[in-house]
């Protein structure tokens, strides 16, 4: 993994999401960096870290980001709120707290989730894949963006960004589109011990806005938030109001030790 900090005061952890890094959350880390210290994670193969060879294999990669960084809040966004959520569940006295945007503890739809998207859309992105990487990560990009009142910029901005770092492996797309598809964490809910703020765009077309009420519902000390005219990186199309849903989430938590 590679992380990169800046900023000042209270710990803030922040992962991407599938195909993605750190350095898209460059509007986030504008309006917060006068007041927390940012740690940006690029997982393994994505980003400054794409020629790492270790798997997304989340218990491991949670442990290895705790001791790099103890004592902080997790941010994930889609499939980071994988390794956040892990983080939380299975080491709560390093993990403050837990911000999930556009993160579902279960992606794909069942009988009984309806907040999810259908049983062979992460497979057939996994076969696309494999036929055409790049024009593949292209029409995930416009996945992302669809839905927005601002889909166009939003659009450009993934578009401009996502790749600054060089390509992701496609070995750990594969493992990402697998977690996507299989994970299923809605049981260990009930069992997280840390304040947690859902975050979702009503417009998300990957993550149904329905998913993050939901998980909150399974969680203790939680709260949700949808966010109207946003889709799945409301921190693109709604930065303002996102900034402000974790400024007010962290200023809530127990004071921190400040670096």
């Amino acid at each position: 993994m590679h992380i990169e900090t800046r900023g000042r005061g209270p710990a803030l952890a922040l992962i991407h999401g599938w195909a993605m890094h750190g350095g898209l959350f460059a509007p986030l880390t504008e309006r917060l960096a006068d007041r927390y210290t940012l740690h940006l994670v690029d997982l393994p193969g994505h980003g400054h870290a794409r020629d790492s060879e270790a798997p997304l294999e989340p218990e491991s990669l949670a442990a290895s980001l705790v001791a790099q960084v103890p004592d902080a809040v997790w941010l994930g966004w889609s499939l980071g709120g994988q390794f956040a959520l892990r983080a939380a569940l299975d080491h709560p006295d390093a993990v403050r707290g837990l911000v999930m945007v556009a993160a579902s503890p279960r992606f794909v739809a069942a009988d009984d989730w309806p907040h999810g998207v259908g049983p062979n859309l992460f497979r057939d992105f996994g076969d696309a894949l494999r036929r055409d990487f790049r024009g593949t990560l292209e029409g995930f990009l416009a996945l992302e963006a669809l839905g927005s009142t601002s889909a166009q910029e939003e659009l450009r901005s993934l578009k401009s960004h996502a790749f600054e770092r060089g390509e992701p492996s496609e070995r750990v797309l594969l493992e990402g589109l697998t977690l996507l598809d299989r994970l299923d964490l809605r049981d260990e809910l009930p069992a997280l011990t840390v304040p947690s703020l859902w975050i979702s765009g009503r417009r998300d077309r990957l993550v149904p806005a329905g998913a993050m009420p939901a998980s909150a519902a399974l969680a203790p000390d939680a709260r949700s938030v949808v966010i109207a005219g946003a889709g799945h990186a409301p921190f693109l199309g709604a930065t303002d109001e996102v900034a402000a849903e974790i400024d007010a989430f962290m200023q809530a938590l127990p004071a921190a030790v400040t670096p």
